[in-house]
């Protein structure tokens, strides 16, 4: 069970890797453009439709990426208190009252709407107008990447009510921990609160 969890983790993470390229084409899209503009006095009107549409592609592909590493913002002011099987009942809830029907409605309505903008061919409404349906396509994809990994966080939420422990998920990009950081470092807080004496004395003897 843990290696499908796993595996989609795994697509989650690639498909976030992948399309967070765009942040070095948007970098050179508008650098190339400010330098288009002001040096060489030719702006282009398609260019910021191009832009708009690279950062909600970046922004829509980012969803799954962020659900299966837990980066998700979650007001857990008293969740952190919580049993872990009480924050999976939680959870649980949440994902089926309201993630369940609004990303699958998200998936259903963004394909129509995708192949609607396909038939008509439709453009962007600028002096320079360029194709909008590819852009549009990007909705239902990564919705339904987002309904996948919802499906496993659902998993997870009912293998922690059975066994009253989160499974593990596997490590890429997180927090820094400060506690591992100090263990890394072989720092103690003994050795940060002399460290700090030694400052607050040096600046008292200015």
């Amino acid at each position: 069970m843990l290696k499908f969890l796993w595996g989609v983790d795994r697509l989650s993470t690639w498909i976030g890797k992948l399309f967070s390229w765009l942040v070095v084409a948007l970098t050179l899209l508008i650098s190339w453009e400010v330098f288009s503009r002001y040096a060489l006095n030719r702006p282009h009107a398609w260019v910021l439709d191009a832009q708009i549409m690279l950062y909600g592609t970046l922004f829509m592909t980012a969803g799954a990426y962020t659900l299966s590493k837990n980066g998700h913002v979650r007001g857990d002011v008293l969740y952190g208190f919580f049993q872990p099987r009480t924050q999976a009942a939680i959870d649980l809830t949440l994902y089926i009252a309201f993630f369940l029907p609004g990303v699958f409605a998200m998936t259903w309505a963004g394909w129509t709407y995708a192949h609607e903008s396909l038939a008509i061919r439709e453009q962007t409404f600028s002096a320079e107008p360029i194709p909008l349906y590819p852009f549009k396509f990007m909705i239902p994809f990564a919705a339904g990447v987002l309904l996948l990994q919802g499906l496993v966080e659902i998993a997870r939420c009912v293998l922690c009510l059975r066994t009253g422990a989160w499974p593990r998920r596997q490590d890429d990009v997180e927090e820094v921990d400060v506690d591992k950081l100090k263990a890394m470092v072989h720092v103690r807080d003994e050795d940060i609160a002399a460290l700090d004496r030694v400052v607050v004395a040096k600046d008292g003897a200015r």
